[in-house]
């Protein structure tokens, strides 16, 4: 029922475009772990938010093979916004760069190679979209460490990705279909989730919303007097591409 709503959903939403669905269907093609990439659906739904929110700066932890990066691209061509995404895997590295070279987004596009704790480290200024898709098992450190560096712009929005980890962050039994070659991984990362759905629920810094979609996302957004007292001000200082 899940994949007739998908289907459903996605005819009658705003199509992704030419060049995603290529790189979609290249990644489907080459990748066994193709199924983490973001779907037709959400990379509709991220073009609309970042279309709607008209961001000047965007952060990705985790570019898998760019497909994401590309749907921040297409849809901030009016305010030409600055696009760091970071990864670790050296093969999805490459994979990541060969989209960007092909489909020329390097002039706004930034690849961070290496750990996403050392590449949170090296940021500076802040964002008004950060999309957290990357180990399972680090995004509530990530998202502290966002919060700690006060990355995320007075307005800003935090989207992380795949907070139901397959179903088994609800329940090791929610998915009976999930292949027994990936369920410790997904059970695994189920737990760590666990935790940051505690942590987002409980931390006084910032409100979250838990989502029923794709594989379950968390928005998080800074509480406004909690902006206030931190003196964080509002635009976007602090321009600075990481480029080392």
């Amino acid at each position: 029922m899940a994949a007739t709503v998908t289907d459903y959903c996605t005819k009658h939403s705003n199509a992704i475009s030419p060049n995603m669905q290529e790189v979609w269907g290249w990644t489907c093609a080459s990748f066994d772990d193709a199924d983490k990439m973001s779907s037709p659906l959400q990379g509709a739904t991220m073009k609309f938010l970042a279309e709607w929110q008209q961001p000047k700066r965007i952060l990705e932890i985790g570019c898998f093979t760019g497909f994401s990066a590309m749907a921040w691209y297409e849809s901030t061509v009016s305010t030409q916004a600055e696009i760091i995404t970071t990864e670790l895997d050296p093969k999805m590295i490459a994979a990541s760069r060969r989209t960007f070279d092909k489909y020329q987004l390097n002039d706004r596009v930034t690849l961070i190679e290496g750990p996403a704790q050392e590449s949170i480290e090296k940021l500076t200024g802040e964002f008004d979209i950060i999309f957290v898709d990357a180990n399972k098992d680090g995004y509530e450190g990530y998202v502290k460490q966002i919060l700690g560096k006060r990355l995320l712009a007075p307005r800003g929005l935090i989207m992380c990705d795949n907070v139901f980890a397959r179903g088994m962050t609800v329940s090791t039994e929610a998915n009976p279909e999930l292949p027994a070659k990936v369920r410790p991984y997904w059970v695994e990362n189920g737990e760590a989730l666990r935790r940051f759905n505690t942590f987002c629920k409980d931390d006084p810094r910032i409100d979250s919303i838990l989502l029923p979609l794709y594989d379950g996302i968390t928005l998080i957004k800074w509480k406004r007097s909690v902006a206030a007292q931190n003196g964080i001000k509002g635009g976007n200082n602090g321009f600075q591409k990481v480029l080392d």
